[in-house]
């Protein structure tokens, strides 16, 4: 019997040891979120409503930041994230597309179809925000990565969806530009920095 209450003692050590590794990889995770959203311009931001100009130069300093915006979205927990949103103002942005992380530079992106789908899409420049928005539900995206190799994609869906928002960062354009008066006039009064009452 004496085994058999060691051996709870043990699983109990094991579970606390477990919840306590899982505390800190969750504050850890929460930190990167943290440190990775305060280097991404926010709302208010002018480079954000600013029209990038082509990338001719697939060099060194191209792949340096490529990275380092990989980083800072996967740390931000996003999708996608366009060099205007880090205050670069060049045609290209980072994104996971097809399960495939991916730099895509001086994109083109051609609808497949009239087919259009409401969905709602937040962003990393915009807080807690979320709020429908219509995109064409097939694309092509014809674009260079990071070497200068040309890249042709056809997207669906998610996919679709995230290439399409990332061109309209380059373009200056944010999604409540693209969304229903009502759902932009809610997230206009939540954007709108809060008065401090002393």
């Amino acid at each position: 019997m004496a085994h058999d209450h060691e051996h709870d003692e043990h699983d109990e050590h094991d579970e606390r040891e477990l919840t306590d590794a899982a505390a800190r990889a969750e504050a850890e995770r929460l930190v990167r979120k943290d440190v990775a959203l305060a280097q991404i311009r926010q709302y208010g931001d002018p480079a954000l409503r600013m029209r990038a100009a082509d990338v001719e130069a697939f060099d060194d300093e191209l792949r340096r930041v490529s990275e380092r915006m990989m980083g800072l979205m996967h740390d931000a927990e996003g999708v996608g994230l366009a060099a205007t949103q880090v205050g670069i103002l060049r045609r290209f942005f980072v994104c996971t597309v097809d399960d495939e992380d991916r730099v895509l530079v001086n994109p083109v992106v051609t609808p497949l179809s009239d087919d259009t789908e409401v969905d709602q899409e937040g962003c990393l420049s915009l807080g807690p925000i979320r709020i429908p928005v219509e995109r064409a539900a097939r694309v092509r995206v014809e674009a260079r990565d990071e070497a200068g190799e040309p890249v042709s994609l056809e997207l669906e869906g998610v996919d679709a969806r995230v290439v399409q928002h990332e061109i309209d960062h380059l373009d200056g354009t944010l999604i409540i530009d693209r969304t229903d008066p009502e759902a932009r006039r809610e997230a206009l009064r939540q954007l709108r920095p809060r008065l401090v009452l002393a």
